[in-house]
């Protein structure tokens, strides 16, 4: 069942002389298996957007449903909510504080009232598939580099065995290669389990990389929803609200405006390689 966004503001202050409108009247269906990028300029209102998802935070006005149920209703399990809609924050420093890796990782579906059995398998098999090493497992989650301490973050919300997992900026300050594990291995999770994904990126190649489908926020509201091909081609509107396309978009439009036969709106290192060899190879066989 799809997440529902029904007319969603949310006012931080309300009530005050400092109210602060973070979310202006969200609409959006979130269907099961799709792979999101959300982006907006710092103050946007992503990290508010996503924290309504799993009821961290609520809605001043409007309306979420999960699975046909208002999550606002009183007779809902928010407890359950949060089981079936991991949240994983820009920080892994705020979601680890046992004292070793494995035991982290069991916190989640020990809480769930599952048996040691069951939550050691979890921890066990979500571990794996972040493909952090085993001599890692019973290390101090805070002795780990920032990238492993990434993949336990996101393994404690995999082993809870959600439905919709959100990613707020999971690659913020690691190098190329760790930036490429990590997104290597979400990418491997999604095809493997066809849960949701909402990657909250600042990362232009990113996003254009792997998504199916971007969000574009601006003050609160949704600026633009597309796949990302249809996006990027905004990208002089994108530079107005703080952001821009990725590089490739703008050496596309480059080409074309040299003379070359291109089409400009690729966003992905793969397809404009291939876009440049199709013209060359035509201008080749014109001359």
């Amino acid at each position: 069942m799809p997440i529902i966004l029904d007319h969603v503001s949310h006012v931080y202050g309300d009530d005050t002389t400092l109210a602060v409108k973070a979310l202006d009247d969200v609409s959006l269906v979130i269907p099961d298996g799709q792979f999101i990028g959300l982006i907006g300029h710092t103050g946007s209102g992503k990290s508010t957007l996503v924290q309504h998802l799993n009821g961290l935070l609520r809605a001043t006005s409007g309306n979420i449903y999960f699975n046909g149920q208002d999550i606002d209703d009183e007779d809902f399990n928010k407890k359950e909510l949060r089981s079936k809609v991991g949240l994983v924050f820009q920080y892994p420093e705020h979601q680890l504080f046992e004292v070793d890796v494995f035991s982290d990782v069991c916190f989640g579906p020990k809480n769930l009232g599952l048996s040691k059995k069951e939550t050691e398998l979890r921890a066990y098999e979500a571990l794996k598939k972040v493909g952090l090493p085993d001599e890692c497992f019973y290390q101090s989650p805070f002795d780990l580099s920032g990238g492993q301490k990434r993949r336990v973050a996101i393994a404690g919300v995999l082993a809870m065995k959600p439905e919709v997992l959100i990613l707020d900026e999971p690659t913020a300050g690691l190098d190329p290669k760790g930036r490429e594990e990590i997104l290597g291995q979400i990418c491997k999770l999604k095809e493997e389990s066809n849960i949701t994904v909402i990657l909250v990126s600042h990362s232009m190649e990113d996003v254009a990389e792997y998504v199916d489908r971007i969000l574009v926020m601006n003050h609160g509201s949704i600026m633009y929803d597309d796949v990302p091909k249809e996006v990027f081609k905004h990208y002089k509107e994108l530079e107005e609200v703080g952001l821009a396309a990725p590089q490739v978009t703008y050496i596309m439009h480059n080409l074309k405006e040299a003379g070359l036969s291109v089409d400009e709106n690729a966003t992905t290192i793969k397809e404009a390689a291939e876009e440049v060899f199709r013209a060359l190879t035509e201008r080749t066989r014109l001359l």
